[in-house]
């Protein structure tokens, strides 16, 4: 398909990477689904037509690995593994495989650790800034406490977690539009060192199981599976999953806690609503993560032709759910540009939907509470030291810097 038409929005725009909503509006004004030349895919704008790109499994998540398949081999490996990368039958076994490893009392485990944790950081950031100077609450913070919460799940070493925020930050990369080389090279560098890294932990865990997660994967098998190759994981496989629980785990955490606290900052009147409340706190943080989507776009592959809000998606052309814009839909949220803590019902889909919807919800949600609850109940006053830093990136939306002057 070929048009002379302008994109329905412009990805590469500043203006847009730093606020991308209005523009959002503007294109759902037009057409619930438009094709996008320059992308080369359909985008889907509303929550109706998103959500269907969710959950219409005749929209799956087809990997092909990058180009040339020599220069990319462990970026491609841990995406050919990924359960975020999977279709039944697939999908199925190794979800339920995850699953059960899971379901081994692991988050609830965490749960005091992490609002400790979260007590600490904040406490830090408090004694650095007493009242009067701004520091910056991304670093202090938002980026620590996720890392360190995936870390203490896994099981990694606390000597070797400094490692893992700048393996994520590479490879999260390669999800953007109009990459350099440098960026392509840091991201398959990266990869290479984190499945490195991981395999030796993994055997490891063979040798001298513990009760994190990964001797529980290394362990764990489907009794619903007759034949034995398939009753646990393969290495690639647990390698895969421990990289994806801290790159797609940690960035949405770290980017829902800069994105929901400058949103709070900036509006003051919900931010001592929530003090006033602290009971608000779970719907708040729904709020939050619809209000600024820590993920923009995530992309489906048409397995056959696919009628979608009044496009022809062909086989094996693409479309991406705009999670974004599905979220400040007026049709599904009333007065969507405002945030409004109390909002209920809320039917965000910044976690996904369908069989994909994050693995890592619960896991989450309890970061983000022990979060938002700890700047809460640690300080008297929240207030913006200077104008935020973005990260230029789109379809991860976060933060670069985030000065805050926190008041004991």
């Amino acid at each position: 398909m070929t048009s002379t038409a302008p994109p329905p929005i412009d990805l590469a725009d500043p203006a847009v990477v730093a606020d991308p909503y209005p523009a959002f509006a503007r294109a759902r004004a037009q057409a619930p689904v438009q094709w996008h030349d320059g992308l080369g895919l359909w985008l889907a704008f509303t929550h109706a037509e998103a959500g269907a790109v969710l959950r219409d499994r005749r929209l799956g998540r087809i990997w092909r690995d990058r180009e040339p398949a020599e220069r990319f081999g462990s970026f491609n490996l841990i995406h050919r593994n990924a359960i975020l990368e999977m279709e039944p039958p697939d999908h199925t076994r190794l979800r339920r495989l995850i699953s059960t490893a899971f379901a081994r009392g692991h988050v609830e485990r965490l749960r005091p650790w992490v609002q400790e944790l979260a007590r600490e950081l904040v406490d830090g950031l408090v004694v650095r800034s007493a009242g009067r100077e701004p520091v910056d609450v991304l670093a202090g913070m938002a980026e620590e406490l996720p890392v360190a919460v995936i870390a203490e799940l896994l099981g990694v070493p606390h000597a070797d977690r400094p490692l893992l925020r700048p393996w994520s930050n590479a490879i999260v990369k390669m999800y953007e539009y109009g990459r350099t080389t440098a960026v392509e090279d840091a991201a398959e560098r990266a990869a290479a060192e984190f499945v490195a890294y991981l395999r030796g932990l993994v055997a490891d865990r063979r040798r001298a199981p513990g009760e994190d997660l990964v001797s529980h994967l290394v362990s764990v098998r489907d009794d619903s599976v007759t034949a034995p190759a398939q009753a646990q994981l393969t290495e690639d496989e647990l390698v895969t999953t421990c990289i994806l629980l801290l790159n797609a785990g940690h960035e949405a955490t770290v980017n829902v806690s800069g994105n929901g606290l400058l949103a709070l900052l900036e509006h003051p009147d919900q931010l001592a609503r929530l003090r006033a409340d602290p009971d608000l706190l779970p719907t708040a943080i729904e709020e939050l993560m619809r209000f600024d989507s820590p993920l923009q776009l995530f992309e489906r592959t048409a397995t056959e032709d696919v009628e979608l809000g009044g496009a022809t998606v062909a086989r094996g052309q693409k479309v991406a759910a705009l999670l974004g814009s599905a979220n400040r839909d007026p049709a599904v949220f009333a007065d969507p540009d405002a945030l409004d803590l109390g909002r209920s019902p809320n039917p965000q889909i910044s976690f996904g939907a369908g069989v994909h919807f994050c693995i890592g919800a619960p896991l989450a949600r309890v970061e983000l509470q022990a979060t938002f609850g700890a700047l809460l109940e640690r300080t008297s006053r929240l207030e913006l030291g200077r104008p935020p830093r973005r990260r230029p990136e789109f379809v991860i939306r976060g933060l670069a810097e985030l000065p805050v002057v926190l008041t004991p």
